[in-house]
C-alpha cells in the first residue's frame, strides 16, 4: 500500500492580487452610490433608488471578494492547515444574503409607488444612470484582464458588466418618460431591475451553498475524472473518490487507486496529479494505491 500527495504547478492556482482592481472598483462604486441616491431621492426616481441599492450591494461583495482574496493568499498557520482558502466561499454566501436584503427592501417601496407612482424627473434618471454605466463598465474593465484564469474575477466583471445594462434599463426608463409623461414607468422599471438582481442573486445562492457543502466544483465532470483514473495502466478499481473545492477557484482530490501489480513508484503518481491539473483544474490531488480491495469495498465492487 501507498500513498502519494502532490500539487501540480503547471496551471496558476489561487486567487491572484488584484488589490488595486478591488480598491479603484470600491471608491468608484462607492462615490456613485452616494451620487445616485441623493439624485434619485431628489427626483422622486425609485428606479434610481433601486439602482443605488444594488450598486451599495455591488460596493460591500467588492470589499468581501477583496478580503477574501487577502485571506485566500495567506499561508496555511496552525489549525487552519488549507490557510483561509475557502474565505471566497463564505464571501460568497454573504453576498448573496446581502443581496437578498437589499432585493426585499427594494420590493417594499416600488410595490408601494405603484400604487401612487409620484412625479419623476425624466432628465436626472437620464444623467446620473449615464454616469452609472460609465463607472459600472469602468470597474468591469478593471477585472477583464483575469477574468479568464479566475472563476471570483470573472464573477466580478460579469456582475459590474450586468449592472452597466441595468443602469442603462433607467436611461431609457427615464427616456420614455419624458416622452410619454407616464410616471408608472419608473416603478415598473425599478421593478424589472428587482427581478434582475434576484435572477443574479439565486445563481450566486445556489453556487455558493453547493461550494459551501463540498459539492464537486460545476466545471469539474466527476464521472471523467472516475473514468480517467480507472483506465489508468495497472488500475483494476478506484474507490473513496472525493473531489471538492478549497476555494472558489481552486480543487482537491482524494482517490485509492486498485493497483494488483504493486505500487507503481513516484513517477506515476506525479504523472496522475499533472494530468488532474491539466485535463481537470484539479490542483491538489492526494493518490492513495492498493494491493486489493477489501472488506466492505470488495462487496461493493462485486455487486456491481
Amino acid at each position: 500500500m501507498g500513498a502519494g500527495h502532490s500539487h501540480s504547478h503547471g496551471h496558476a492556482h489561487g486567487a491572484a492580487d488584484h488589490g488595486a482592481a478591488f480598491a479603484i472598483g470600491v471608491a468608484l462604486n462607492l462615490a456613485f452610490v452616494i451620487v445616485e441616491a441623493a439624485f434619485g431621492f431628489l427626483s422622486g426616481s425609485m428606479a434610481l433608488v433601486a439602482d443605488a441599492g444594488h450598486n451599495l450591494s455591488d460596493v460591500l461583495a467588492l470589499a468581501l471578494a477583496w478580503g477574501a482574496s487577502v485571506l485566500a493568499r495567506r499561508p496555511p498557520a496552525g489549525r487552519f492547515t488549507y490557510g483561509f482558502k475557502s474565505s471566497t466561499i463564505l464571501a460568497a454566501m454573504a453576498n448573496a444574503a446581502l443581496l437578498l436584503v437589499a432585493i426585499g427592501g427594494i420590493a417594499f417601496e416600488t410595490f408601494n409607488r405603484i400604487a401612487a407612482p409620484p412625479e419623476v424627473e425624466g432628465r436626472t434618471m437620464i444623467w446620473v444612470a449615464g454616469i452609472g454605466i460609465l463607472v459600472n463598465a469602468g470597474t468591469a474593465m478593471l477585472f477583464a484582464r483575469g477574468r479568464k484564469h479566475d472563476l471570483n474575477i470573472r464573477g466580478a466583471f460579469l456582475h459590474m458588466a450586468a449592472d452597466a445594462l441595468v443602469s442603462l434599463g433607467v436611461v431609457v426608463a427615464g427616456a420614455a418618460i419624458l416622452l410619454t409623461g407616464e410616471r408608472w414607468i419608473d416603478p415598473v422599471t425599478s421593478l424589472v431591475i428587482v427581478l434582475v438582481i434576484a435572477w443574479g442573486t439565486w445563481g450566486l445562492l445556489k453556487d455558493s451553498v453547493k461550494l459551501g457543502l463540498n459539492a464537486v466544483p460545476g466545471h469539474i465532470d466527476e464521472a471523467a475524472v472516475r473514468g480517467h483514473l480507472a483506465g489508468l495502466a495497472g488500475v483494476a478499481a478506484v474507490h473513496h473518490l472525493h473531489i471538492w473545492p478549497m476555494s472558489t477557484t481552486e480543487a482537491a482530490l482524494t482517490a485509492h487507486l486498485v493497483m494488483p501489480g504493486g505500487h507503481p513508484g513516484d513517477a506515476f503518481l506525479h504523472a496522475v496529479a499533472h494530468d488532474l491539473d491539466h485535463d481537470f483544474g484539479i490542483g491538489h490531488a492526494t493518490i492513495q494505491v492498493e494491493m486489493e480491495l477489501t472488506g466492505a469495498d470488495a462487496e461493493r465492487h462485486a455487486c456491481r
